[in-house]
C-alpha cells in the first residue's frame, strides 16, 4: 500500500513523466510535430505540436486508401476490378509503377502499389476510377476529412505531391489512422506488408519498422522536401495497438528512431498513463500557439532538396574504423618516426580524412545512449 502511494505521488508531481520525456527527447536537435495515441480508445500518451500545420506528403495516401476501402464496402468495385492507367496518371513523378497509358491493374494490386510502393500514378488512377475525375475525388477526400473531425486538413491531390494548400496536422492524421484501422479491419494486411512483386520485380516497403520493430504492423511513410520525412507507425503488443505520428524529421533514419522511441515509450508507460486519466484526441484542447505551415527544406538531409548529402550508417561505421586504425597505428609507431604520406598526389590519407570529419546528426544519434535498443535497431532499416 505504501509503495503504491509513493509511486502515485511521484507520478502526480510529474517527476517520472519528466524523466521519461527527457529520455525520449535526448539527442534531438530540431523537432517536428509528434503524437502517440491508443488506437482503440484515442487516449493521448504523448503530444508535441500536434496542431501545427504540416504537409502530409505521401501520408495523403492513407485517405486515398480509406476512400477506396469505402468503395469496396459499398460494392462500387471489387478487388478484382481493373482500373486503367490514364495519361494524367502517367505524368505523375516518382515514386510510381510506370505502366503504359491504357494498361490495367486490379484494385488489389493498386492498393498494394499505393501502400507499399507509395506509387503516385496509382493514387491518381484510383482517384479517377472512384471519383470519375481527380477533382471529384479530392472533394470526396475533403468531405471525408470533415466527417472524421479532421478540422485543420485540406487536400488538393490524391497522392501528396508538393502543393502549398495540401496541409494537415499530427492530430488529424491520428484521427484518420484510427478510423482506417477501426472501420476496415478486413484490409489491415495491406498496411503490414513488407514487400510485393510485380512480375519479377521485387518492391520493398518504405516503412523500415515493419522489419525491425517488435509488433510493428503499419502504417505509411511520406516525404517531400518541404515536409521532411514523415511516418504514421503502428505496433501491437499484448493485444494493445498504438499509433505514432512523426512529422518533419531530417532523414529516414531519424524518422524511424523517433517513431520507435515513441512506441517503446507508450508500451512501457501505458499503465500509469491510464491510471492518471489521459486525455483523448477529441477532448485535448487545440494549442493556442499552434503554428502555420512552414518548410524544412533546408534542414532535410537530401541532395535533391538542398544539395546536402546524408552520411549513411555504413559510412559512419567505416569512418570510425579508420579512426580506430589510425589511433592504433600512432600508438605503436616508434618515437620520432615519420608517418607515411600519399607521395606527390597531395591527397590526404583516408584515415586522416575520416578523423577530421565532423560528426553528423546521424553519427550523434547512433551514439546516443538514451535510445531504446529497439529504436537503434529500427534506425538501420530506414527508407525514404
Amino acid at each position: 500500500m505504501r509503495r503504491t502511494f509513493t509511486l502515485f505521488a511521484l507520478l502526480s508531481t510529474g517527476l517520472l513523466a519528466g524523466l521519461l520525456t527527457s529520455t525520449m527527447m535526448a539527442g534531438r536537435a530540431a523537432a517536428g510535430p509528434t503524437l502517440l495515441v491508443d488506437a482503440q480508445t484515442g487516449k493521448v500518451l504523448y503530444a508535441e505540436d500536434q496542431d501545427d500545420l504540416w504537409h502530409p506528403a505521401s501520408l495523403t495516401k492513407i485517405m486515398t486508401a480509406y476512400i477506396t476501402f469505402e468503395a469496396l464496402k459499398a460494392g462500387k468495385l471489387t478487388l478484382e476490378t481493373k482500373i486503367t492507367n490514364s495519361e494524367n496518371a502517367s505524368l505523375q513523378p516518382p515514386s510510381k509503377i510506370g505502366l503504359p497509358v491504357g494498361a490495367e491493374m486490379t484494385v488489389d494490386l493498386a492498393l498494394r502499389s499505393l501502400i507499399i510502393k507509395s506509387a503516385n500514378d496509382v493514387a491518381m488512377n484510383l482517384a479517377e476510377a472512384i471519383g470519375g475525375s481527380e477533382q471529384a475525388f479530392v472533394e470526396m477526400m475533403n468531405a471525408t476529412a470533415k466527417k472524421l473531425g479532421m478540422t485543420r486538413t485540406t487536400f488538393v491531390n490524391p497522392n501528396g505531391l508538393p502543393a502549398p494548400e495540401q496541409i494537415t496536422t499530427a492530430r488529424d492524421l491520428a484521427k484518420l489512422s484510427r478510423a482506417v484501422i477501426e472501420k476496415f479491419p478486413e484490409h489491415a494486411h495491406y498496411w503490414s506488408m513488407a514487400d510485393m512483386r510485380i512480375g519479377r520485380i521485387y518492391i520493398p516497403t518504405h516503412n523500415g519498422l515493419l522489419k525491425s520493430f517488435e509488433g510493428a504492423d503499419g502504417l505509411k511513410t511520406g516525404f517531400i522536401c518541404d515536409s521532411g520525412y514523415n511516418i504514421v507507425a503502428t505496433a501491437t503488443r499484448d493485444g494493445r495497438k498504438l499509433v505514432a505520428v512523426v512529422l518533419g524529421e531530417a532523414t529516414g533514419r531519424d524518422r524511424n528512431i523517433r517513431a520507435a522511441s515513441l512506441l517503446d515509450h507508450g508500451f512501457a508507460t501505458y499503465g500509469w498513463k491510464d491510471m492518471l486519466g489521459a486525455s483523448t484526441l477529441d477532448r485535448m484542447p487545440v494549442q493556442a500557439n499552434a503554428r502555420g505551415i512552414s518548410s524544412i527544406r533546408q534542414e532535410v538531409m537530401n541532395f535533391s532538396c538542398n544539395g546536402r548529402r546524408h552520411r549513411s550508417a555504413n559510412v559512419v561505421a567505416k569512418a570510425r574504423q579508420a579512426r580506430a586504425k589510425a589511433t592504433k597505428a600512432a600508438a605503436t609507431r616508434p618515437t620520432g618516426a615519420v608517418p607515411q604520406t600519399t607521395g606527390s598526389t597531395g591527397k590526404e590519407p583516408a584515415a586522416a580524412k575520416a578523423q577530421a570529419a565532423p560528426k553528423t546528426k546521424a553519427a550523434l544519434a547512433n551514439s546516443t545512449p538514451a535510445l531504446a535498443p529497439a529504436a537503434k535497431a529500427a534506425a538501420t532499416k530506414a527508407q525514404q
